[in-house]
C-alpha cells in the first residue's frame, strides 16, 4: 500500500470516526503519512457520516475528490450507493449488508431503495458484502461493526494483519480490546 484514497461511510453511531483513527494509527505504525477529514453531518440523529482517508508516502490533502477513491468502506448499504460517485471506476466497495432506515423512510415519506447493488455495480463489479452486524454480535458487541469492517478491509487489501490488530488495540479503550479483536478476526475471515 503505497498510496490509498478511501471513504469510510455510514450513519451516526456506527463508529466511522473511530475506524478512521484506527487506520491513521496503522499508517503511523507503517511510517506512512495519513490525512483524515471527518464530516459529521447529522451524526447524532442517525444521519450520514463520511470520513476521507488518504495514506501514502507524502499526502498533501485529506480530501478525496469525485472519482478519486480506491475504496469505499461502507458501514450501511444505502450509504455505499450515496457515495458511489467518489469511487474510481472499478474501485473496491466493501459494504456491510445492514440496512439502517433513514428518517424519511421511517416516517413513510420515502422508500428504502431495493436496487442498491445495481447502483453500485454501475461503477464497479468489485463488491465485497459483509454481514458485519452479525459478526459483531457474535464477537460480543453490536458496536464493533466498524472493527469487523476493518478486518475485512485488511484481508481484501492484504494489509499487515498483525499491525492492524496492534492499531486496534492501541486506539480502542482498554476494556473493549478483547471484543474488538474478536470482531476484527471475524471480519478478517470474511474479507
Amino acid at each position: 500500500m503505497s498510496d490509498l484514497s478511501m471513504l469510510i461511510v455510514g450513519v451516526g453511531g456506527q463508529g466511522t470516526l473511530l475506524a478512521s483513527r484506527i487506520l491513521g494509527t496503522y499508517a503511523s505504525l507503517k511510517k506512512l503519512d495519513c490525512k483524515l477529514s471527518e464530516v459529521h453531518g447529522m451524526a447524532q440523529r442517525g444521519g450520514s457520516v463520511v470520513t476521507h482517508v488518504r495514506i501514502g508516502e507524502k499526502v498533501l490533502s485529506p480530501i478525496v475528490g469525485l472519482g478519486g477513491a480506491d475504496i469505499i468502506l461502507s458501514f450501511e448499504k444505502l450509504e455505499a450507493a450515496r457515495y458511489i460517485p467518489y469511487l474510481k471506476k472499478n474501485g473496491i466497495v466493501i459494504v456491510n449488508t445492514q440496512e439502517i432506515l433513514p428518517m424519511p423512510v421511517i416516517v413513510g415519506s420515502a422508500k428504502y431503495p431495493d436496487n442498491i447493488f445495481e447502483i453500485i455495480s454501475e461503477r464497479t463489479d468489485k463488491i465485497i458484502e459483509i454481514p458485519a452486524l452479525e459478526v459483531a454480535e457474535k464477537a460480543g458487541s453490536s458496536k464493533s461493526v466498524n472493527v469487523v469492517m476493518l478486518g475485512a478491509l485488511t484481508k481484501a487489501l492484504s494489509l499487515d494483519k498483525d499491525l492492524m490488530a496492534e492499531a486496534v488495540k492501541s486506539t480502542v479503550k482498554e476494556k473493549f480490546i478483547e471484543v474488538n479483536i474478536r470482531a476484527y478476526e471475524g471480519g478478517y475471515a470474511l474479507g
